[in-house]
């Protein structure tokens, strides 16, 4: 993905798109954006994949249509939209949980998922406490414990989430979003889920600690499990090189 690719519109979509190929369509979580994935797009992109990334409407819907299943819907209708044929879908955080909602509901769309640092079972939010509107300290600390180095909290990214959170329409949609990931807790589900799923974790992640990894492996009846080690809850912007070389050994044992 180059710096500043423009994004392209059809329908009610925005997205990037890069490369040719299978479709590798990328969901990204509650407070990461498009930019998070840049690696994962320029690698795939020259592997005879096409990387597309849709911005999520997270804070277009209404609030009672700010969920986990209307994102995941919105996805069958993009797939739908550009006409796209078996996809791999590759969610990060929240991308994750909407990537495996989706394939409960839209099974036929997915012939393959990918899940780092996912939501669904079990993840540490922004902490017990609501977030502290204004106090710029408090929320620098919150981005850094994302990663295992602090270093990957940018100050542009910190800057970020703070006008996220003091943005009161985009704050209290965030948190119906954190709801709604709570009420749509997949434990029940994912036995049920024959889709080969590829699970990169980082082996320090804080929000979404290893042993959430393991019992996602444990439920998926077609999964494997790799670790990164010395990384937080992205292993694609923390540790690119070692998520692509995870996932594309797995994809090439698979045939995908």
């Amino acid at each position: 993905m180059q710096q500043g690719q423009k994004t392209k519109n059809a329908g009610k979509f925005q997205y990037l798109d890069q490369g040719e190929g299978t479709p590798i369509i990328v969901l990204h979580g509650l407070m990461g954006g498009l930019s998070n994935f840049c690696a994962v797009a320029d690698h795939f992109s020259k592997l005879n994949y096409r990387v597309i990334i849709p911005v999520l409407p997270l804070y277009d819907l209404p609030i009672l249509k700010t969920t986990v299943k209307a994102f995941a819907q919105y996805i069958n209708e993009f797939i739908k939209h550009l006409e796209l044929k078996d996809v791999i879908l590759l969610g990060n955080s929240l991308g994750g949980h909407i990537g495996l909602l989706h394939v409960k509901l839209f099974s036929s769309n997915a012939k393959a998922l990918v899940i780092t640092g996912s939501s669904g079972l079990y993840e540490n939010s922004m902490g017990d406490s609501y977030p502290k509107r204004g106090d710029y300290e408090y929320i620098k600390k919150k981005a850094e414990e994302v990663f295992y180095d602090p270093e990957v909290a940018t100050k542009a990214l910190i800057d970020e989430v703070f006008e996220l959170v003091n943005d009161r329409g985009k704050l209290v949609k965030t948190l119906a979003i954190a709801k709604s990931a709570i009420r749509h807790n997949m434990a029940k589900d994912l036995p049920k889920l024959n889709t080969p799923t590829c699970i990169i974790w980082g082996k320090n992640d804080k929000v979404t600690p290893p042993e959430v990894a393991e019992e996602f492996h444990k439920l998926l009846p077609d999964s494997e499990l790799f670790w990164v080690d010395k990384c937080g809850h992205a292993p694609m912007m923390e540790n690119p090189e070692e998520f692509n070389r995870l996932l594309e050994s797995w994809l090439k044992k698979r045939q995908l």
